[in-house]
């Protein structure tokens, strides 16, 4: 015997209500549609499915049987049409995400996470990119969303930006270290000691030698790494010291971390969007990064 998916539907409402009335309205349906096809669902199982009384209805136990099986079927059609619809082809072009590597270590993989689980529909470009990179790709409309720093060039666009968070720089090192005890140190203090550093080719280290300028100390690095994650992985084993975001770091008893005296230490993220406005698709994706940046 099939059921209709749609009268299984307005059968449930209609016994968790305790009336037609509010089913046919949970339904959108006129109460004598919904009133016959109640009649018609009891006609095809051959049996009373509710007992009807002067203030609404309640199920008889084959009613109650049935409903119990209908919330598993329509339980079970809402996780198939789910799993199908993570398959099937965006319905529109990706969204285009820009962000420095800051960002990337932990806000975007985490919006990212909740965004897709939610969105099944909607797919996602990320590039790691600088912030005056960023703002011409959003100025151009070949990005839709970016995660920017508020430095000079972002105070000079015309783009829309809303505050997301902190994202000041700190020195770390493995607790019990040349750290212990200190609560500020500056970047020429850190030089002095064996350091561990990002590629040349990532947005945190060229945004970092831009502002130290050509007379800055110069470190020893021991080794350069890709990935922030990779950076406070080996300063936490005590390679070197290491500069990296304070946002990106957990406090752990292994981890000392000490503040940077320099003024260009302290910076902020900002959610920028592209000048053509957002989307709803857009918003969401945005309310999750502010999610994401504030757990």
């Amino acid at each position: 015997m099939r059921y209709d998916l749609d009268d299984l539907r307005l059968f449930v409402f209609v016994v968790d209500q305790g009336s037609i009335t509010a089913g046919s309205a949970q339904m959108h349906l006129s109460l004598p549609s919904a009133s016959a096809r109640v009649r018609a669902l009891e006609a095809q199982a051959g049996v009373p499915l509710l007992i009807r009384e002067r203030r609404g209805v309640r199920p008889t136990p084959a009613g109650t049987t049935l409903a119990r099986h209908a919330r598993e079927v329509l339980a079970q059609t809402a996780r198939l049409d789910s799993a199908v619809a993570s398959y099937t082809a965006a319905r529109s072009r990706p969204l285009v995400l820009v962000s420095g590597g800051s960002a990337m270590h932990r806000v975007v993989p985490a919006a990212l996470a909740s965004f897709l689980r939610e969105y099944p529909e909607h797919d996602v470009t990320v590039s790691e990119q600088r912030t005056p990179r960023s703002l011409q790709l959003l100025a151009e409309g070949k990005a839709d969303l970016g995660i920017v720093l508020d430095d000079e060039e972002t105070m000079a666009s015309a783009l829309r930006t809303e505050p997301l968070a902190d994202d000041s720089l700190v020195v770390i090192g493995q607790s019990g270290g040349v750290l212990s005890g200190r609560q500020t140190m500056s970047y020429a203090e850190v030089a002095e000691h064996p350091m561990i550093g990002l590629d040349l080719g990532s947005t945190l280290r060229t945004w970092m030698d831009r502002r130290l300028g050509p007379h800055a100390p110069a470190p020893r690095y021991r080794t350069l790494v890709p990935t922030v994650h990779t950076l406070i992985t080996l300063a936490e084993a005590g390679v070197g010291l290491a500069i990296a975001p304070l946002r990106s770091v957990d406090r752990a008893p292994t981890l000392d971390i000490c503040r940077l005296t320099d003024p260009w230490s302290t910076r902020s993220h900002l959610i920028c969007y592209a000048p053509s406005g957002p989307t709803p698709a857009i918003t969401a994706l945005a309310h999750h990064i502010h999610q994401a940046a504030t757990t």
